[in-house]
């Protein structure tokens, strides 16, 4: 679905078969640690913003989606496996990964959930070493990465 309007904030998959629209700025963005947020994200935990349904449009493709329990559904693209959406069925908000936005840092989380299943040494990461992507070449040596990931925004 398109829609006439401008958009307050875009994103989508990695590949760039599926695109959507904000037409609100996040109401909330958060962090969950619950286990069957780590499990769908492939990840410690699961970054999202969430705005009204009435203010979400996807505007090139379609998710394919996966009823994770009885009361939500998930969103991914079909082609490349991002993890897109989150929303419950019975709601009127839907939220999007935090890390498919054009902008993640946008959506700065203000809350933390699911802390039950937070990793013990979550807080500890901060503090690790750290270094830029060009600074840690892939194997192999320093053939430059050739990325096939869709831009950020619409191109």
């Amino acid at each position: 679905m398109t829609t006439d309007r401008e958009p307050v904030l875009t994103g989508g998959c990695q590949c760039g078969a599926v695109r959507y629209a904000l037409y609100a700025e996040p109401a909330a963005a958060s962090i969950c640690h619950c286990r069957m947020c780590q499990k769908a994200m492939g990840n410690l935990f699961s970054a999202s913003a969430s705005v009204p349904r009435k203010e979400f449009a996807w505007t090139a493709g379609a998710p394919a989606t996966w009823q994770s329990s009885q009361i939500a559904e998930r969103g991914f693209c079909q082609q490349c496996g991002t993890p897109l959406s989150f929303r419950y069925l019975t709601g009127e908000q839907i939220s999007v990964s935090t890390g498919s936005l054009d902008e993640p840092a946008r959506a700065r989380p203000t809350a933390q959930i699911g802390i039950e299943s937070r990793v013990p040494w979550f807080a500890e990461l901060a503090n690790l070493p750290a270094s830029a992507t060009a600074d840690a070449p892939p194997p192999g040596g320093a053939e430059p990465v050739v990325s096939r990931q869709h831009p950020d925004r619409d191109a």
